[in-house]
């Protein structure tokens, strides 16, 4: 491969860092022996200290019905990952926990108007048989409202 060809693969980033790198390996040469000395322990010392970079793939794409998903193999999820991913479905118990308790009382409230209307009203106990009688008194509270 040429030293052309090689440039063209690498990034700007890259590029630039070779580039500063030879002129100032070009002024190496003319620096007194303790200076270099001090600085190729100080390079040396900078190499062992910098973050290793990491590259991982996804290994596995895993699709199941409309919805894609990439794992990185054997790696098995945190912790936390798996609290992440349990919190959407507590989430969503909790909600219809609260609207069922809601619902209920909604439905046990009206019960108790349809009662307390039944036992203050002065009716004949025909009129607590008839089967429109409910929708009568829902239709007077309503029109009260």
């Amino acid at each position: 491969m040429t030293k052309l060809h090689t440039l063209q693969i690498l990034s700007p980033e890259d590029q630039f860092a070779r580039r500063v790198t030879a002129r100032l390996s070009e002024g190496a040469a003319d620096l007194p022996h303790d200076i270099s000395e001090r600085l190729r322990i100080a390079r040396m010392q900078a190499l062992a200290h910098r973050k290793a970079v990491v590259m991982r793939t996804a290994t596995v794409v895993a699709s199941q019905g409309g919805a894609a998903a990439l794992t990185f193999g054997n790696d098995s999820p945190s912790w936390w990952n798996r609290f992440a991913s349990a919190l959407p479905l507590v989430a969503l118990v909790a909600g219809l926990l609260t609207i069922y308790v809601v619902q209920d009382d909604n439905r046990a409230d009206e019960l108790a108007e349809v009662d307390s209307a039944l036992l203050s009203d002065d009716l004949p106990t025909a009129a607590y048989t008839d089967p429109g009688f409910v929708e009568f008194l829902k239709s007077n509270r309503d029109n009260n409202q």
